[in-house]
């Protein structure tokens, strides 16, 4: 089987379909993977094609404020959503595929399909695009709004029609006219596990919580050596916020250190594209400085581990049995920090605005507390095989 895998985003949204490209490879099936340039992902051994797209950039040029997205709509994000729309079509076009796996900024990719005849799956990186009316979109609201909450699902489809002049250039690409309505998905996977997220009773059948989707390649990858000293050498707080630059990064920095203290525990700070910064006057032994670490090699050893709340972290951490502080930022981590929160697994998110020393030193007090319910979720999902369980859907719906 000919898959062709298309994804768009940050490092968080690659990590996944590098997976489980890996995965349909080791299967024997022959497959492509289109992605953003700059994605800090291993991609070793795999077949990619690059959409000719930097989301690296756009973050470090105007951080992830929505407003400044909406500001810089023409000279920013629009030619970037550009290059996945169109760039998606050329690579179906060149590759051929038997079946298209597609992220959701991939807008273009059911019209892709019905011009190919082949079947589609959307990958749903966080519940978004099924309704359900056990919880609103992720993204929206954190508070349930009981049976309205399908209607925050409507969210997506009117962000998706501020691209049409892109999508109708996809269909041009393709040899089609841009249609009035395209194919659903065959199937639907969510690359999340139900130990943190237990499935709708109203979902389709059709739409799949597969557990997260790891590279057991590189899941046990040893830290660089001064990572390694540090996480021996006592007790330690994990603190990364990924691709979030926005805000006061020294002063989010002053609030880490000032809080891993009190608590009696050294920090471990990655500052990934600027979401941190560690000003030089509070530097010691007890804090250890890195753009970016290994989720899988590090936070096991992590007693605590505070981010902003994205999926893969959430899923990391709990995977890790290591319990998280969420310091939400923008779109699904504010969903995620109250569903953790909801359901006993970690304390009370802090959104970033509101993050001080005195609460994120009450966070890191009450995280012992939940140490038994997130060791139970590590538990499940030790039993997970979120790559295989999607491959076997692909492999069905071909």
């Amino acid at each position: 089987m000919r898959i062709l895998l298309v994804t768009a985003g940050s490092r968080g949204d690659v990590e996944p379909f590098a997976a489980l490209a890996r995965r349909a490879v080791g299967a024997g099936h022959e497959v492509r993977l289109a992605l953003p340039d700059r994605s800090g992902v291993d991609l070793d051994g795999l077949d990619v094609r690059s959409l000719g797209v930097d989301f690296s950039a756009m973050i470090e040029s105007q951080g992830v404020s929505p407003l400044a997205a909406m500001r810089n709509l023409r000279e920013v994000v629009r030619p970037v959503m550009r290059g996945v729309i169109v760039n998606a079509a050329h690579a179906a076009r060149e590759f051929r595929p038997d079946v298209l796996v597609w992220h959701p900024k991939v807008l273009s990719a059911p019209l892709i399909a019905d011009a190919l005849g082949i079947p589609h799956a959307a990958v749903e990186m966080v519940p978004v695009m099924t309704p359900t009316r056990e919880f609103p979109a992720a993204g929206t609201v954190t508070r349930s709004l009981g049976p309205l909450n399908p209607l925050t699902y409507r969210m997506a489809g009117a962000a998706g029609a501020m691209f049409r002049g892109e999508v109708a250039e996809a269909a041009s690409v393709m040899g089609v006219a841009p249609p009035r309505r395209s194919s659903p998905p065959s199937a639907t996977l969510l690359p999340i596990s139900p130990a943190i997220l237990p499935a709708p009773s109203d979902w389709p059948d059709t739409t799949v919580l597969t557990g997260p989707w790891r590279s057991t390649s590189t899941d046990a990858a040893a830290p660089d050596p001064a990572v390694e000293a540090f996480l021996g050498a006592g007790p330690v707080a994990y603190a990364g916020f990924g691709s979030m630059a926005a805000g006061d990064p020294a002063e989010r920095g002053r609030a880490l250190v000032e809080a891993a203290r009190s608590r009696g525990l050294r920090l471990l700070v990655a500052t990934g594209l600027g979401g941190i910064a560690v000003p030089d006057g509070l530097r010691g032994d007890d804090v250890l400085v890195t753009r970016s670490v290994d989720h899988a090699a590090v936070l096991p050893r992590a007693a605590v581990a505070v981010h902003h709340g994205g999926i893969g972290t959430v899923q990391a951490a709990m995977g890790a049995g290591t319990v998280s502080v969420i310091v939400p930022f923008i779109a699904d981590q504010p969903f995620w920090g109250a569903q953790l929160d909801r359901r006993g697994l970690g304390p009370a998110p802090i959104p970033q605005r509101r993050l001080t020393a005195e609460r994120l030193a009450s966070a890191l007090a009450e995280a012992s507390a939940h140490e038994a319910s997130v060791a139970s979720v590590a538990e499940r999902m030790s039993h997970e095989d979120g790559t295989g369980a999607a491959l076997a859907v692909l492999e069905r719906v071909t």
